[in-house]
Parts: structure tokens; C-alpha cells; sequence
């Protein structure tokens, strides 16, 4: 997520970002929806589906698009889990600000296909986590949404 340039004379504000933690139950356990980012911030890097929320839309109907778009499946039962601050830093400036709103889900349907910003898509049973590589705040918020079920 590149924040969009601010027209000369204008204030700066943050961009709103929605992510949102999808889980499965499978025989085998749960499993979450992880994308592989293909645009920066931390482009290649695994994440949960997510980006900014359009004029007119509300942060759930984000939410869902945004997984739809990213990855082919389809989402129930959204639940707000945290906002986060994201910002960047040069030189002790500010050069990027996101407000992240996050959301855990369930799975409804699909399978897992990248689209959009993402260069792949996939299940990843909760054990295998470690080896994603994840943001911090990336595997806090993914517990917080283990946490509620």
C-alpha cells in the first residue's frame, strides 16, 4: 500500500487500510488465509488479505472485497479485532501513515487463487505460522483472532 500523493497546499492525512484474518476448520486444525504481498509496503512478504478502503465503502464491505479480490474467497461473519498505526520513517520524518483496521472471518467459499496485489494465496495450518516470516503485527493481530474462538 503506496499512500496516494498530497496535492500542494493540502494537509496530510492518513490512508485507511482493512485487513482481515480469514480462518478455516479443517479435519486437521485451522488454518489461515495468507497472501504473499506483490506491491510494497513489504512487498514479498506473507501477510493477511488486506488494502484500502474505497470512497463510499464501509471498513466490512472492505474487508471482503479486499479478500475476494486478493485471493477468490468469499467471507462471513466479520468481526473487529484492533486498529493498528502504521507509519514509515526517513531520516526521523514521516513518510507513509496507514490506519490498518483489522478483522477476523471465517471462511464461506472458494479456494485460494492470487489476484490483485497478491502473487499467491494460500491455507497455512496455524502450526506452520513460524515459518512465514510474518510482521509482528501481522502475527499479533492473527492471535488475537485465534484468541476468539
Amino acid at each position: 500500500m503506496t499512500a496516494p500523493p498530497v496535492p500542494s497546499g493540502e494537509r496530510q492525512r492518513p490512508s485507511v487500510g482493512i485487513g482481515a484474518v480469514v480462518l478455516k476448520r479443517t479435519a486437521a486444525g485451522t488454518a489461515v488465509l495468507l497472501i504473499r504481498r506483490g506491491k510494497p509496503p513489504r512487498m514479498g512478504e506473507w501477510s493477511i488479505p488486506g488494502g484500502r478502503q474505497e470512497w463510499g465503502e464501509t471498513i466490512r464491505e472492505t474487508a471482503a472485497r479486499e479478500v475476494l479480490e486478493e485471493t477468490g474467497i468469499t467471507v462471513a461473519n466479520l468481526r473487529l479485532l484492533d486498529v493498528v498505526d502504521g507509519m514509515t520513517r526517513t531520516a526521523g520524518t514521516v513518510t507513509g501513515h496507514w490506519t490498518l483496521v483489522d478483522f477476523r472471518a471465517d471462511w464461506s467459499g472458494g479456494e485460494p487463487v492470487a489476484g490483485d496485489d497478491a502473487i499467491d494465496a494460500k491455507w497455512v495450518p496455524v502450526s506452520e505460522l513460524p515459518n512465514y516470516g510474518l510482521w509482528s503485527e501481522t502475527q499479533r493481530i492473527i492471535d488475537a483472532a485465534l484468541a476468539l474462538d
